[in-house]
């Protein structure tokens, strides 16, 4: 019987067990922040790449349709990196984006627009380089959240930031009722003296 009580105290939570385990994290939901970050910085190194080809279109005044062109691929770039934050505006804005396919369909669209109009004369081979870099990182990341998209990754990523989310608050309402607790504790004790 004592053996029984002892492997039921060993299996029972302590408040201990249950800070160190909500500190953790779930593996998958930080190795999806960890992808979002990583296409974040696609993200970016797009926008610099194409900011540095508008203006240089602009300053030498040889193709100002390649000018808007990069422009415009710098405000759709911008969105994805605010698509990656998840804020919640954006999320209402353009519901498409809750979807790993939407989202890496943009991507695409974007490393697309910052690989196309390469430097054919050779004058600027070092941003044609940058914007080849970028173009293929960003492309690697969308292929790769269209992928997930179709097997719902972005589904199961959901449902568990959803149960992350009801894991944390029942930890928190558990704190507070034991710091309840013993709040009546200390009251039933100091009305017995």
């Amino acid at each position: 019987m004592s053996r029984n009580g002892d492997v039921e105290q060993e299996n029972a939570p302590t408040a201990e067990s249950s800070t160190r385990t909500r500190r953790r994290g779930d593996p998958f939901l930080i190795a999806c922040k960890g992808f979002s970050l990583v296409t974040s910085l696609a993200a970016i190194l797009c926008i610099v790449a194409n900011a540095l080809s508008a203006v240089l279109s602009f300053k030498h005044g040889s193709d100002f349709f390649d000018g808007i062109f990069r422009c415009y691929a710098v405000l759709i770039a911008c969105f994805v990196v605010l698509a990656e934050t998840e804020w919640s505006f954006i999320m209402r804005f353009s519901k498409v984006l809750e979807y790993w396919a939407g989202r890496g369909m943009l991507q695409i669209f974007v490393a697309v627009m910052t690989r196309a109009f390469p430097d054919y004369f050779g004058e600027r081979r070092d941003l044609v380089l940058f914007q080849s870099i970028a173009s293929y990182l960003l492309l690697a990341c969308g292929l790769i959240y269209v992928v997930s998209g179709a097997l719902c990754i972005g589904f199961l990523k959901r449902a568990r930031q959803k149960q992350q989310i009801s894991r944390e608050q029942a930890a928190k309402d558990l704190e507070e009722l034991e710091r309840r607790k013993e709040e009546l504790e200390q009251l039933l004790l100091a009305e017995r003296v």
